[in-house]
């Protein structure tokens, strides 16, 4: 196997955390581009813009494949939204996924003023306007949440291509997405509640449009087993909001993971139990990656932000490197 053919699923990156430095994401560029990585995933900036972040690395002549996961609908028009991930991809040269969710409610009231009453309808129009815009379409819809009248300026053929993705966490959106986008996105979500719950769900969407499903990434939260380190910690570190949250804890309940928003040590230690954090040596967290691969997966991408949060870049990146190392020989 050579070193830009790793086995299905494909293997990204996912920097994660907050930005305070642009160097700070080089590394994780770096690795992608030295081991044939299908992606250098970043999710929603609000320290260093994540598009502006994109353009920093092409500048520094690190030019990989990119996807936001995933941006926030309530910070951008989708005409802007088409803008910032065409631009990407311009600058990269290199294919872009624009990934889009609508947020927590009350995030989405804070800036809309009331919160989105139908956030299917409002990802919907969103993802659909976006995906016509990079697709060089003209847009005339006044929905229910945007309104369009217009189109980008034409490109020469042969430009990079931007596909557009949906954060998707239940059946519901998963329908949505199907119906509308390249690319589903799923955080936290355990490989047989994506075999079983996401991928029927998006193939009956697609189904109603005639058209093919959206291919699946998932977002593999993971730690390397390292003296004095407890992966519990690490779960709270990098998703202890997530486990705190409503909706994920009621998709983790269904998976049967036994979660509770009201105690986050529980929950966390549920997650390393169950699987959805990935830790032991290297070698045992790439063996895991296979439920993925048997699990409609078509491409992981790896997030050590526990690490990162406790350890710092160096401590992330080295376990991203043993455990890329481990998954170049093993047909997962």
């Amino acid at each position: 196997m050579t070193a830009t053919s790793l086995s299905t699923p494909k293997v990204s990156v996912f920097f994660p955390g907050s930005v305070l430095r642009a160097e700070m994401v080089e590394g994780f560029a770096e690795l992608v581009r030295e081991a044939g990585l299908a992606r250098l995933w970043m999710g929603q900036n609000l320290t260093i813009d994540t598009h502006h972040l994109f353009a920093y690395l092409a500048g520094r002549g690190i030019k990989v494949p990119v996807g936001t996961s995933v941006g926030l609908m309530p910070l951008r028009h989708p005409f802007e939204a088409a803008v910032q991930a065409r631009s990407a991809a311009m600058l990269t040269g290199q294919p872009m996924v624009a990934g889009y969710g609508p947020g927590a409610v009350e995030f989405a009231s804070s800036l809309r003023g009331t919160a989105y009453a139908s956030p299917l309808t409002a990802a919907r129009e969103y993802l659909s306007m976006v995906r016509a815009l990079v697709n060089g379409e003209l847009v005339e819809r006044s929905g229910d949440y945007y309104c369009l009248n217009g189109m980008i300026p034409p490109l020469p053929s042969g430009r990079p291509e931007v596909e557009v993705g949906a954060g998707v966490l239940r059946a519901n959106m998963a329908k949505v997405a199907g119906e509308v986008a390249d690319v589903a996105i799923t955080w936290l979500t355990p490989a047989p509640y994506i075999k079983n719950v996401l991928a029927p769900a998006l193939y009956e969407g697609a189904q109603s449009r005639g058209r093919a499903a959206p291919r699946i990434v998932t977002l593999l939260h993971f730690a390397v087993d390292r003296p004095r380190r407890d992966p519990r910690e690490l779960v709270l570190a990098a998703n202890g909001g997530h486990l705190g949250a409503a909706p994920y804890a009621a998709m983790l309940r269904r998976a049967g993971v036994d979660v509770d928003p009201g105690e986050p040590a529980r929950s966390a230690a549920a997650l390393v139990d169950s699987g959805v954090f990935l830790t032991g040596s290297a070698s045992e967290i790439a063996e895991q990656v296979a439920d993925y691969a048997r699990s409609n997966v078509d491409e992981v991408a790896l997030s050590p932000g526990g690490v990162l949060i406790r350890y710092g870049v160096e401590a992330a990146l080295a376990d991203l490197r043993e455990v890329v190392a481990e998954l170049r020989g093993k047909d997962v």
